[in-house]
């Protein structure tokens, strides 16, 4: 067959080739395009995500595996390129030594350097380090993390960090997460493991799920439950009843209320009653209320109960209507 009958797959770009202004390009088996005039590769990056498999058998294919890293959302390209890890040690196990050492950690940083291409990357990269960072020093399920990490990354593209700081928009990222997947934790408690404080994070929280459209419900107090209970050592009894109180006292009693006071003052109520007492000051230590908090919670309880709060063991008289 004649060179001039031969077909070539050509797409025509707008974009011209920089070594020699032509403007087609032909298309690469690994979705590259090359000029076909002088051979340049376009500088575009492609990422091939479909299912490309390798046999490693003579058989009909069924164990086929697929090659190539796996997507990861924690890094801030999805794990396309490679990394060079920290070392002490060279290929055969031995020491190296200083020189060798410091050549290995100049090499490291000339990597990092080369895979941040903007501005937006060398964000994601000290973002998703953050969030890694407290997501395990909190003992997250990686679902968790894996949602928090999809939160900040839209809020990224959407441009939504101009003006705050990246430890708050990470610690908001990640009790989103956390009231998504019902997994209770209070905004003391991811402050406590972020740079930034409660107040910061409870703010940028409201601004993300307004400007997301997150579809987060309301905390529920009896999540918060079995974790206080266990801070505090009360036992099973305590926490059984403390959601029995719950139960009976009903959402719509405690409307535009906190649920880490009322879950609080329920553990509190039931420890009277059941002699197995903490003090409002170790409660409200655990809850991360105030003491006042915890006083206020447990009298409205006590009279939705109709119980007397000098002495909650004792029922005051029915109230007339």
């Amino acid at each position: 067959m004649d060179k001039q009958d031969e077909t070539i797959d050509v797409r025509v770009n707008n974009d011209a080739c920089v070594e020699c202004g032509g403007k087609d390009f032909q298309e690469e088996t690994d979705g590259h395009f090359s000029c076909i005039d002088c051979g340049l590769v376009r500088d575009n990056t492609v990422f091939d995500y479909g299912p490309d498999w390798r046999k490693f058998n003579n058989g009909d294919g069924a164990e086929n595996e697929r090659h190539g890293p796996a997507k990861d959302i924690f890094q801030h390209d999805y794990g396309i390129t490679t990394e060079i890890a920290p070392t002490r040690t060279d290929g055969a196990g031995a020491t190296m030594t200083s020189t060798s050492n410091s050549r290995w950690n100049r090499l490291r940083r000339l990597d990092n350097k080369g895979r941040i291409r903007n501005a937006t990357e060398r964000n994601l990269v000290t973002a998703l380090s953050e969030l890694k960072r407290i997501a395990s020093s909190m003992h997250f399920p990686k679902p968790v993390a894996q949602d928090a990490a999809y939160i900040y990354r839209k809020a990224v593209e959407q441009k939504l960090i101009r003006g705050r700081s990246i430890e708050g928009v990470v610690a908001a990222s990640l009790y989103a997460a956390c009231r998504m997947h019902n997994n209770p934790r209070t905004l003391d408690d991811i402050g406590k493991h972020s740079r930034t404080g409660r107040k910061e994070i409870g703010r940028t929280y409201r601004f993300l799920r307004r400007q997301l459209g997150l579809t987060i419900g309301l905390a529920s107090p009896d999540e918060y439950i079995p974790r206080f209970c266990d801070q505090l050592q009360v036992g099973l009894k305590v926490q059984s009843q403390a959601q029995q109180i719950l139960e009976e006292v009903g959402a719509e009693a405690m409307v535009s209320r906190g649920p880490t006071g009322i879950a609080a003052a329920s553990i509190y109520l039931a420890g009277m009653l059941l002699d197995s007492t903490r003090t409002q000051r170790e409660v409200a230590a655990v809850a991360g209320v105030t003491e006042v908090t915890i006083r206020n919670r447990f009298k409205e309880l006590c009279d939705v109960l109709n119980l007397n709060p000098d002495n909650p063991k004792e029922a005051l008289p029915q109230k007339e209507d």
